[in-house]
């Protein structure tokens, strides 16, 4: 009988996982997929009336409201629920662990990269739609702007697979993270530009990796666009790459831990 290798069995879990999850995602409830696009379309909705109502624009510097507003959102979403689909990916698989070839980290990885498909997806048709109503939501510079969604990616996943660990072992991170997500939103700039917050707090915002990600996807978006100075991707990469290795660290040390618990 021929053995099969780790990377093929590998290949295999991810698969079947895949599979479980995207049919779980997609299909269970059959307003699934109206509410990925309804989410967003609200909030943009919400945003443009209330900058209407207080501003009387849809304008801000190097931009439309509208197009740097999606671009920012999508991006967040994307990041957000990196994030908010981990928790709960350990405990959901733990019938699944019985099997010594899945690992606890294994539902983590499928379940971010099938969040990033379909976010992918998502924010592709956004771009299309905006390319059939003229929006002005096309890329200046496509491939810029391919790479920082990629890394925002990264960054959620940097962070799923710590705190994915992390809440299971002590339960309250878990709550903690999902109060904190309605102000994460506010403090990286997604419905807010960061250019009108004055100039002493504009340094702290700096400290949030999103914040950079965020804005430069938009410079490489809007080419007349000026985000804060300081925006660089490597400080983001920095952070993705350290919470990547800080989660996988702890998926192999607490392991046993994290199945049985």
């Amino acid at each position: 009988m021929k053995t099969r290798t780790p990377w093929q069995v590998t290949r295999s879990v991810w698969y079947a996982l895949f599979m479980r999850e995207a049919v779980a995602r997609t299909m269970a409830d059959r307003m699934a997929w109206f509410w990925m696009i309804a989410e967003p379309v609200a909030v943009i909705a919400i945003m443009v009336a209330i900058r209407s109502v207080v501003s009387g624009g849809r304008h801000i510097a190097g931009a439309d409201f509208v197009p740097w507003l999606i671009t920012g959102l999508l991006g967040f979403f994307l990041f957000r629920e990196n994030m908010m689909r981990s928790l709960g990916a350990v405990e959901s698989n733990k019938g699944l662990f019985a099997y010594r070839q899945v690992k606890t980290v294994d539902p983590v990885l499928v379940r971010c990269f099938l969040e990033g498909m379909l976010k992918t997806f998502i924010f592709l048709l956004f771009i299309a739609t905006g390319i059939l109503l003229d929006a002005g939501l096309t890329p200046a510079n496509p491939m810029a702007a391919l790479f920082d969604w990629i890394s925002l990616w990264v960054l959620g996943l940097g962070v799923g697979l710590t705190l994915s660990a992390a809440s299971s072992l002590v339960p309250e991170i878990g709550r903690l993270v999902r109060i904190i997500t309605l102000p994460l939103l506010i403090i990286s700039g997604v419905i807010i530009p960061l250019n009108y917050l004055p100039h002493d707090f504009q340094q702290y915002v700096l400290w949030n990796p999103i914040v950079h990600g965020l804005e430069h996807m938009r410079e490489s978006f809007f080419p007349e666009y000026r985000s804060l100075d300081g925006v660089s991707l490597t400080y983001l990469w920095f952070w993705a790459l350290s919470l990547t290795s800080l989660g996988l660290i702890l998926h192999l040390r607490f392991e046993m831990r994290l199945k049985t618990q």
